[in-house]
């Protein structure tokens, strides 16, 4: 499918080689101790919402814990409730990426926040993070912004309406929302998809420089070089550690990489997301409280939630859940779509396949992916470097004796052909647009 054009416009050459992101808020209050309690716990949402992985949730727990050493008993002090457990139940959960051009942030992106439309506001990336009830599972579902669907009325806070539509792209529904955008947005991915959503949260292209800059950025694996004007990238192939404005423009690339369209940017996003999930667990972060402690403090300052997601036992519940969620089952998926009858440029959802994916939830199963990694040609496979030692072959049954039956095959639930996606333990690379 072609490509739409992006809103988008890359940064000047002075802007990438020296300004460095501004703090979101020009005033800064001493936080009290709820506010502390919230940057501990934080690291939950950051984790869970930010990066979609949500295995390194239990980076909430270890802080709050750590939070308790050393604390004083006092005299006549009575016992605390048991502690809290995990979240009941399968959970939800919907992050948006919106395109705001916020004045800290507005120099590095054009003519994108220069032009017209630069006080509009669009949800460019659409994420439903899905938890499963025991055995715990986490499934992410992209969906992706040229998607033409329904999007319904919408009331904002002072109780005005938006008129519902029959068929609008989905990253229209973020500024047709108003005042409850992401209200709108949510109610719109809950219709589409039959799904409860009851915690969501949003954040900005600034939100994302602020966050890869407070975990030291993410090596990403390039295969081939990417050009892209649009975004301001021109690297070479070979592994990259990208934060900041960089990991940014790798999120946002659409038309360096693969075919040139959302659904490769999508799987590119995916593999993003997958080496973050490493990154967030390994001594690196997970083991550095300076580090957590800064992740949980710029989620606090760049993460818009619901408020269904503000009080902290929530935080810690979610957390609880996924603490230990392998990476085999956190898997990445494209929601299935057809070519848009009515424009080649945009899709229409697959309702067909997108209820055996509802259905495949429902079950709690291992999911097989049985489609390709990427739609859009936006990542390789990257085959591991020593091939598996080869199965030793059974002895054949003595006369008289029966073979011993066949191990049954692990239970799992096949999707259909039509939806591309990957685990976090499978490594990706990007293809990008200019060979080597």
């Amino acid at each position: 499918m072609s490509a739409t054009p992006d809103r988008s416009g890359a940064p000047t050459g002075a802007d990438r080689a020296g300004r460095r992101p501004l703090a979101r808020h020009g005033t800064q209050r001493t936080p009290g101790p709820w506010a502390q309690l919230m940057k501990f716990l934080a690291i939950g949402l950051a984790v869970v919402l930010v990066s979609g992985v949500s295995v390194a949730a239990y980076a909430a727990f270890n802080l709050a814990s750590s939070f308790a050493d050393g604390s004083v008993d006092l005299k006549g002090q009575e016992a605390v409730p048991p502690d809290i457990g995990e979240i009941e139940g399968g959970v939800n959960l919907f992050l948006a990426g919106t395109d705001a051009c916020e004045p800290e942030y507005a120099a590095y992106f054009g003519d994108r926040c220069t032009g017209s439309d630069a006080t509009g506001e669009l949800n460019d990336v659409n994420m439903l993070v899905h938890i499963s009830d025991n055995p715990r599972r986490v499934t992410v579902v992209s969906f992706p912004r040229d998607l033409m669907v329904p999007i319904p009325a919408c009331t904002d806070p002072g109780g005005n309406e938006t008129p519902a539509m029959r068929k609008q792209p989905l990253n229209s529904a973020y500024s047709n929302g108003g005042e409850a955008g992401l209200a709108c947005v949510v109610s719109t991915i809950s219709e589409l998809s039959g799904q409860e959503i009851p915690f969501a949260a949003k954040i900005t292209w600034g939100g994302v420089i602020e966050i890869t800059n407070a975990i030291g950025g993410v090596e990403v694996c390039i295969e081939n070089g990417i050009k892209d004007p649009h975004t301001g990238i021109d690297w070479e192939a070979g592994n990259r550690t990208i934060a900041g404005v960089e990991a940014l423009q790798f999120l946002r690339t659409r038309y360096g990489v693969g075919n040139g369209g959302d659904l490769g940017r999508i799987s590119n996003q995916q593999q993003y997301m997958s080496r973050l999930a490493r990154k967030l667990v390994s001594d690196e972060v997970l083991s550095n409280p300076a580090t957590l402690y800064s992740l949980a403090s710029t989620a606090v300052e760049n993460v818009t939630p619901s408020k269904t997601l503000t009080n902290p036992v929530t935080l810690m519940q979610i957390a609880l859940a996924v603490k230990n969620v392998p990476f085999e089952e956190i898997v990445f998926l494209q929601y299935p779509v057809l070519e848009d009858p009515d424009d080649p440029n945009k899709v229409v959802p697959d309702y067909d396949a997108a209820d055996q994916l509802w259905a495949a939830l429902e079950a709690n199963q291992p999911l097989i992916i049985s489609g390709e990694t990427s739609q859009g040609e936006g990542v390789v496979v990257v085959e591991p470097e020593t091939p598996a030692a080869p199965a030793p072959t059974e002895a054949a049954p003595a006369p008289g004796e029966t073979a011993a039956p066949s191990e049954t095959p692990a239970p799992g639930v096949t999707l259909p052909s039509s939806i591309a996606g990957q685990t976090a333990a499978q490594e990706t690379c990007t293809n990008g647009n200019v060979s080597q």
